[in-house]
C-alpha cells in the first residue's frame, strides 16, 4: 500500500499521536547517530516545489539527511516545465527515475486529488493551495506537546490571514481530532465561517488572557488580487506587540509557521521574545518531517 502523507485527517488521532511521539523521539537524538541514520539509507527524494519555500523545503533535505536518504531538488524554473511539461509528466519521470518518494507542493487546490492515485510511490503534501499543510501542522502539534504534554483542551488563537492559510487548515483539523479549541481573529473578510464547533470567531484582544498559545499567521498577498494593506494599521489593530503579549497568561506561548513580517503581524521585539517558540517551531519541522519520511517508507525501527 502506498503511504500518501497528504491530509491530518487521514490519520486517526492515535496515529497522529504515534507521529507527534516519533517526531518527539528523533527530537532527543543527537545529530546523525547510528540510531537513525541508516533508517532510510539508500532512498531518494525528490522536492518538488513548484512555490517557494525555505523552511519547508530545507528542513525535509534534512530530514531526509539526517536518516540517511539522499535528495534531489527539482527546480520548475530550469526544468522542461517551461517547455510545456504538465506537473504529472513530471512526477510520472521522477518515478521512473527511481525516486522512492516525492515532496510536492504547489498553489492549485485541488492538484492533490489529480495526482493521488496516479503516482505509484509516496506523495508527501509539503503545502498545496490553501486547504492544508500537514506536515507544519504536525511541528505544531509537537510544539505544543513539548511545551504542554496533553494537547486535549489546549486554547489556540489564530490571527491574521485564516482565510487563505494552508497552516490554520491543519491545525484545525488537528484541533478537531484532540479536542483542542480555536479561536480565530483577524480582518472580518480574511476568516473563513468555522465548520467545526471546536472552531469559533473571537475579539483578538479579547481573547490573548484565555489561551494557551497565540498562532500569528501573515497576509498572503501572492493570493490576494488587488489588496491594499496599511501594514501600520494592520499592526496596530491586530499585530502582536509587547504590549498584548503583557496580556497573556504567565505559561502561554507565541507560535508563526513563518515567514514573519516584521512590524505588520509581529513586532521586531516579539519574534525573540522569551514567550516565543518561533525558531523552536522551525527546529521541530525538521524533525516532524523525519517522522513523516519515516512512516511513508514504513521504516520504523523496532
Amino acid at each position: 500500500m502506498i503511504r500518501h502523507f497528504l491530509s491530518l485527517s487521514s490519520f486517526s488521532n492515535r496515529d497522529l499521536q504515534a507521529l507527534v511521539d516519533r517526531a518527539h523521539f528523533f527530537s532527543l537524538q543527537p545529530q546523525q547517530t547510528d540510531q537513525i541514520h541508516h533508517l532510510l539509507a539508500r532512498k531518494i527524494f525528490a522536492n518538488v516545489f513548484y512555490e517557494p519555500s525555505t523552511r519547508t523545503r530545507c528542513s525535509f533535505e534534512i530530514a531526509a539527511k539526517r536518516l540517511g536518504a539522499d535528495v534531489v531538488n527539482f527546480v520548475p524554473e530550469n526544468s522542461s516545465v517551461k517547455k510545456g511539461e504538465t506537473v504529472y509528466d513530471t512526477l510520472k519521470t521522477l518515478e521512473s527515475l527511481g525516486v522512492d518518494g516525492i515532496v510536492f507542493r504547489h498553489s492549485d487546490d485541488h492538484v492533490l486529488d489529480h495526482l493521488r492515485d496516479r503516482i505509484q510511490l509516496p506523495l508527501l503534501n509539503a503545502g498545496a493551495g490553501k486547504n492544508e499543510h500537514p506536515s507544519q501542522g504536525l511541528l505544531d502539534l509537537l510544539t505544543l506537546h513539548q511545551e504542554f504534554g496533553d494537547l486535549k483542551g489546549l486554547k489556540i488563537a489564530v490571527c491574521g490571514d485564516v482565510k487563505h492559510s494552508r497552516v490554520a487548515g491543519s491545525l484545525m483539523v488537528a484541533a478537531e481530532m484532540f479536542g483542542m479549541e480555536i479561536y480565530l481573529c483577524g480582518p472580518a473578510a480574511l476568516l473563513p465561517v468555522p465548520k467545526s464547533p471546536v472552531v469559533k470567531h473571537a475579539v483578538f484582544d479579547d481573547i490573548l488572557p484565555v489561551v494557551d498559545a497565540v498562532m500569528m499567521l501573515r497576509i498572503q498577498l501572492e493570493r490576494h488580487q488587488g489588496l491594499d494593506l496599511d501594514a501600520r494599521a494592520y499592526h496596530t489593530q491586530f499585530g502582536l506587540n509587547a504590549a498584548r503579549v503583557a496580556r497573556m497568561r504567565s505559561d502561554a506561548i507565541i507560535l508563526h509557521p513563518g515567514p514573519f513580517n516584521r512590524g505588520v503581524e509581529v513586532s521586531d521585539d516579539v519574534v525573540e521574545h522569551p514567550k516565543s517558540r518561533i525558531f523552536k517551531q522551525m527546529s521541530n519541522g525538521v524533525f516532524a518531517r523525519m517522522a513523516i519520511l519515516e512512516w511513508a517508507m514504513d521504516r520504523r525501527s523496532k
